[in-house]
């Protein structure tokens, strides 16, 4: 039976899933565009169940394609979109609001706040990430 393993790219405008084998070659991948909102100058959203739709969506497909290969599915690895933020209902497992991307300016004064007060080096030193 062949072996292989899957990798999820949930990214900024569409998320993909590719199947790999063993030696890392891609087999075959499957991608979805998802929808980009923009309510406002600045703002950048994304409905999370549209992104967990899509998700499914190439998941199923690489599955499918690795069933027709005859083979197995070692393991599943995900890559995300850094900061996107997404608040859910603890009760419904609802999304309460769209995704905030982190594309998103409206934490501007926020970040020039942080920076006024040298907070650069630990914050990137905790997340790898520069205050933007």
């Amino acid at each position: 039976m062949k072996k292989f393993i899957i990798s999820i790219d949930a990214g900024t405008t569409s998320n993909r899933s590719i199947l790999f084998d063993l030696k890392g070659k891609p087999v075959f991948s499957s991608q979805k565009e998802f929808t980009q909102y923009f309510p406002k100058s600045g703002w950048v959203e994304h409905n999370p169940e549209e992104i967990w739709r899509t998700t499914l969506k190439t998941l199923k497909d690489v599955i499918q394609k690795a069933k027709r290969l005859r083979g197995e599915i070692l393991s599943i690895g995900i890559t995300n979109q850094r900061e996107t933020t997404v608040l859910w209902d603890k009760k419904t497992s609802k999304p309460v609001y769209n995704a905030i991307v982190w594309q998103d300016r409206r934490q501007e004064e926020f970040c020039k706040k942080l920076r006024k007060q040298n907070k650069d080096t630990m914050i990137f030193n905790k997340t790898g990430l520069l205050i933007d």
